[in-house]
C-alpha cells in the first residue's frame, strides 16, 4: 500500500492536471454506450479523429447492435478500412454486438466483468466505456497512462493491469473516472514518448524522469 506521502504527491499531480484539463473527456463521438464501445475498439492503433470520420457512416448503416451483429464482414471491413487492422476490428465489433444481443438484450452492461466477457473487449476498452458513458469509477490504462505513471513514479509496472492497480491504490474511488483522459491528454501534449517537453512541464518539480530538463 502507498504511504500517506505518496498519496499526497499523487493528489498534487492529479490536481494540476485537473486545473489544466477541467473538462477532460474522450474525443470519440458517440450517442450511447454501444456507439462508444464500438468506437473505442476502432480507436486502437489510430487517432480519435480518424475514428470519428468513420463512425457516422458505420452507425447510419447499422444503427443498433442487432443490425451490426448481422452485418457482412466484408461490408464492415470496407466501412472501417481507414482505421487500420480493419479485418480484426470488423470481426471484433460484429462479435461484441452479437454477444450484446444474445446475452444482454442489446444493452451495454455497466459492469467491468460483464463488459470484458464480450468478445473483442479488453479491460482498457471496458474501463473507457464505464468512465465515459456511465460515469463509473474506472481507470483505463493505455500507452500514455502507463508511460506517465512510470515517469512520475506512480507505478513501476509495465503490465497495464498492475499499473491500474497502483493508480487505484493511490487515488480515492471518486477520482478514478477522471484520471485516464487527463493523463492521455497530457501525454499527447507535453509528456511525449520520445521528446517530452520537460522545459514547459507543470509537473517538472514532481517528476524524477531522467530526461527532465534535457
Amino acid at each position: 500500500m502507498p504511504s500517506a506521502e505518496e498519496r499526497r504527491r499523487a493528489r498534487t499531480i492529479l490536481g494540476r492536471l485537473k486545473k489544466r484539463y477541467p473538462d477532460a473527456g474522450t474525443a470519440l463521438e458517440y450517442r450511447d454506450p454501444w456507439q462508444l464501445l464500438v468506437a473505442t475498439v476502432l480507436s486502437a492503433q489510430t487517432t480519435d479523429a480518424n475514428v470519428n470520420r468513420v463512425t457516422p457512416g458505420l452507425f447510419a448503416r447499422w444503427p443498433l447492435p442487432e443490425d451490426l451483429a448481422e452485418g457482412s464482414p466484408e461490408e464492415v471491413e470496407a466501412m472501417i478500412y481507414s482505421t487500420g487492422y480493419y479485418r480484426q476490428k470488423a470481426r471484433a465489433i460484429i462479435a461484441l454486438s452479437a454477444d450484446l444481443v444474445e446475452r444482454f438484450e442489446g444493452e451495454v452492461p455497466a459492469d467491468l466483468d460483464a463488459l470484458t466477457s464480450l468478445r473483442g473487449v479488453g479491460r482498457k476498452t471496458a474501463s473507457v466505456v464505464l468512465a465515459e458513458a456511465f460515469g463509473r469509477p474506472a481507470i483505463a490504462v493505455d500507452t500514455h497512462v502507463g508511460r506517465l505513471a512510470r515517469r512520475l513514479s506512480l507505478s513501476a509496472a509495465h503490465d497495464p493491469a498492475k499499473v491500474e492497480a497502483d493508480l487505484r491504490a493511490l487515488y480515492p474511488v471518486r477520482e478514478w473516472a477522471g484520471i485516464s483522459m487527463r493523463f492521455i491528454l497530457f501525454g499527447r501534449e507535453v509528456c511525449l514518448a520520445r521528446r517530452p517537453r520537460c522545459e514547459s512541464c507543470p509537473l517538472a518539480d514532481r517528476c524524477p524522469y531522467p530526461g527532465r530538463g534535457s
